[in-house]
């Protein structure tokens, strides 16, 4: 006799982030708090030099805002999603420099969303996230992969592109005159 475990309860984003939202560590996905794991000093150096990369450029060019640290960005509703961004950038143009950034998560439409995998990250999981952000109106979505020093970047309707270590990375769509070695984000 075989028995059928029942679905976990579905969660709303609201109570989510009631329950949550002062916390690092999870995410609502399709209506499920799921817990993160704990991630290593490599993936936080390489988040670290990603928001110091591409804010440098952000701030120099007076484009927008760069945020880091799991940021909270709402995904989908019905079943809710909560998603974390390891950067995220979002225009003047989306979000007037005299507003003040929501102290909530934000709501895309954003520029760009940066993931860096972590050592327990698997790629199917980060290939349905990254599809999660593009379909909730991310325009480009950038994964770093620290092991093997690439980079991958999602786009709607597109094949994703992959740089390696020795390759050049610009966003053009996103970061006018952003350019920079794939290397740079791993050193």
């Amino acid at each position: 006799m075989s028995t059928t475990m029942p679905a976990p309860p579905r969660m709303a984003a609201v109570e989510f982030l009631r329950l949550y939202g002062d916390e690092s560590g999870y995410e609502l996905v399709n209506g499920i708090v799921v817990k993160l794991p704990m991630t290593g000093g490599v993936r936080g150096e390489v988040c670290g030099n990603v928001a110091s990369l591409i804010g440098d450029h952000i701030k120099e060019k007076k484009l927008g805002r760069v945020m880091s640290n799991d940021t909270y960005i709402r995904t989908r509703t019905n079943p809710d999603g909560v998603r974390t961004a390891d950067v995220c950038f979002i225009s003047y143009a989306i979000l007037p420099a005299d507003q003040p950034t929501p102290a909530g998560p934000l709501t895309p439409p954003l520029e760009l969303v940066v993931e860096v995998k972590s050592s327990t990250d698997c790629w199917n999981a980060i290939t349905l996230k990254s599809a999660e952000y593009i379909a909730a109106g991310v325009v480009r979505v950038l994964v770093l992969d620290p092991e093997t020093a690439s980079a991958t970047i999602y786009h709607p309707d597109e094949l994703p592109q992959r740089f390696h270590n020795g390759d050049e990375l610009t966003l053009p769509e996103v970061l006018p005159g952003f350019a920079v070695p794939v290397a740079r984000f791993f050193e």
